[in-house]
């Protein structure tokens, strides 16, 4: 019997052949918007795939930004240096719209996009850049905080240079938050603002400031005079990086953090000696503006996260599809075959509940959702950066694995993908962070019983079936788990958080890895069972090996 050999060609454009974010977009775009949406998108998969990608190795290999401390004439200037192509990788990207977009009307449509799409784009561009998407992140960041509490005098001053797609200069954003003595303790944030008569200027130090030096305009949390001690005692200011005759603003960066990933964005400490700054809205809520921001950026490490694993699954299958060992194809070995399917399962799922809890979102920051649904959502949000994030790293190894010793080696894109995925379980908050935000949730909003009632909903309205059971089931276990869990006092909780949270997310993957097989059908129903099998380890020794059975249709 002759051994059927399969090859795989290199993916040229990202988006061009991803069925999973082709269906998202039909259901959640409406008519003329996914018209534009896909063109634009069929241009910039390509871009990405192409140009960016090379940009993006020379970036992290040879030309990753340098701190520049001093003009010729040995003044402190705290410039940083970035290569040319990472400066054509600025304009390409956000010409797109991809921050402007959801604060302005797109002009041949006349009407704003949204985050649906906004993050279509982050999620093609972090398959070959989720350093560069860092920036792009904090300039989302920036721009939701003057949109949403800036007054206008202030919006009008730097909203259309944050937001711009190529008709003014652009002001990328930043949020610098993390000071030396504090870490995730905000509430032990030192640095202070002064008022000089005419305004507020900042004295202090930020100790891990991302797209330093490049920023036009950063998100400070600072005290003023008399403030309250903790988290409640921090204002939120804008802090332009040049004053308007082209000086530094009363800044210096000290230095550049060496990190072993995500080289592409500058990360850096930075001292505030005399800063112009601005009140950002009510001087007292600026944590509460700074969470909220923080919420916005947690999406964008999910769609990072997500965008890492399937450029990591592309690459893999692409490499086992080429090559020969024992005189066959490595994609005729079940335990290959069976390697790839879950990856599939699993990316596509995780894809699609990231662009679930993106919709709803959409929705909260229009005002369109109850307490109840936001609540939800910031759980959803929470669950979700944990679970991709750390996927991520499983699947950057995964690949390396599935490419042997190559996987290992710099000329591919995989030791990158591994060094840069690291850092997604750490960005916007670590496991333990996420599991004390769920906790919260739980007892402040009951967001437990929350859960379990909008999961049960979703459940009554797909079709009963052998899937649907099996969800039912796990669906009860947690239940009772979740009863259990918010009785136990204070320490237990915070022991056994994680493991919580990690089990609502795969409950809530589940939810909509059948709700897709109900709507979508075969390819959908197997991708299903799989992700089922695995996540909840059903499969037995010796029952059927559904990935192999499967392997042709889903890959």
């Amino acid at each position: 019997m002759k051994v059927l050999q399969s090859t795989s060609k290199r993916e040229s454009n990202f988006f061009e052949n991803d069925e999973t974010l082709h269906k998202i977009l039909e259901q959640m775009l409406e008519p003329k918007l996914l018209e534009y949406a896909k063109r634009e998108l069929q241009d910039f998969g390509e871009l990405v795939a192409g140009e960016i990608d090379e940009r993006a190795k020379h970036t992290d290999r040879e030309g990753e930004p340098r701190l520049k401390r001093y003009n010729k004439y040995g003044e402190e200037t705290s410039e940083v240096w970035v290569n040319e192509g990472y400066k054509q990788t600025i304009q390409q990207s956000y010409n797109t719209g991809i921050v402007g977009y959801v604060h302005k009307e797109i002009p041949q449509l006349g009407k704003k996009g949204n985050y649906v799409y906004s993050f279509a784009q982050g999620y093609l561009l972090s398959h070959a850049e989720p350093g560069f998407y860092c920036p792009v992140t904090l300039t989302m960041a920036t721009a939701y905080l003057l949109d949403h509490y800036a007054s206008e005098e202030l919006k009008a001053r730097f909203l259309p240079y944050v937001c711009s797609t190529g008709e003014v200069e652009l002001f990328e954003g930043a949020t610098f938050l993390t000071e030396r003595q504090g870490g995730s303790d905000v509430g032990a944030n030192v640095v202070k603002a002064r008022f000089d008569g005419e305004g507020y200027r900042l004295y202090g130090e930020k100790y891990f400031a991302s797209n330093a030096g490049m920023c036009g305009v950063a998100m400070v949390l600072a005290r003023i005079p008399n403030a309250p001690a903790g988290s409640k005692g921090l204002t939120l200011f804008a802090v332009p990086w040049k004053n308007e005759d082209g000086s530094v603003n009363g800044l210096r960066i000290r230095r550049l953090k060496d990190k072993l990933g995500v080289r592409a964005v500058p990360s850096g400490e930075i001292e505030f000696d005399g800063a112009r700054a601005y009140v950002v809205g009510d001087p007292s809520k600026g944590i509460y503006y700074m969470l909220e921001a923080l919420n916005l950026s947690r999406i964008c490490n999910a769609v990072a996260s997500v965008g890492i694993m399937r450029r990591a699954f592309l690459e893999a299958k692409h490499y086992v599809s080429n090559r020969e060992a024992f005189g066959q194809s490595l994609t005729n070995y079940p335990m290959i075959q069976d390697s790839l399917g879950k990856l599939a399962a699993k990316l596509h799922v995780e894809v699609a509940a990231t662009f679930d809890l993106i919709q709803q979102y959409d929705l909260v920051t229009n005002g369109k959702r109850t307490t109840r649904e936001t609540v939800l959502n910031r759980l959803y949000i929470a669950i979700m950066k944990k679970e991709t994030a750390e996927h991520a790293v499983k699947f950057a190894s995964e690949a390396i694995e599935l490419h042997g010793g190559n996987g290992y080696i710099e000329d591919f894109v995989t030791p990158r993908l591994l060094r840069d995925a690291q850092v997604l379980t750490v960005w916007e908050g670590t496991a333990n962070i996420l599991a004390l935000e769920v906790i919260r949730l739980f007892k402040k909003y009951d967001a437990h019983n929350l859960f379990i009632e909008e999961m049960n909903k979703r459940l009554l309205a797909i079709p009963t079936s052998k899937l649907k059971e099996i969800v039912e089931v796990q669906l009860n276990v947690i239940d009772k788990q979740l009863q259990l869990f918010v009785s136990l006092d204070d320490a237990t909780q915070t022991y056994d958080a994680k493991a919580i949270t990690e089990k609502m997310a795969l409950i809530y993957e589940s939810v909509i890895a059948i709700e897709w097989a109900a709507q979508f059908g075969d390819k959908y129903k197997k991708l299903a069972e799989i992700y089922l099998e695995e996540t909840w380890e059903l499969r037995k020794v010796g029952d059927p090996m559904k990935t192999v059975q499967y392997f042709h249709e889903i890959i």
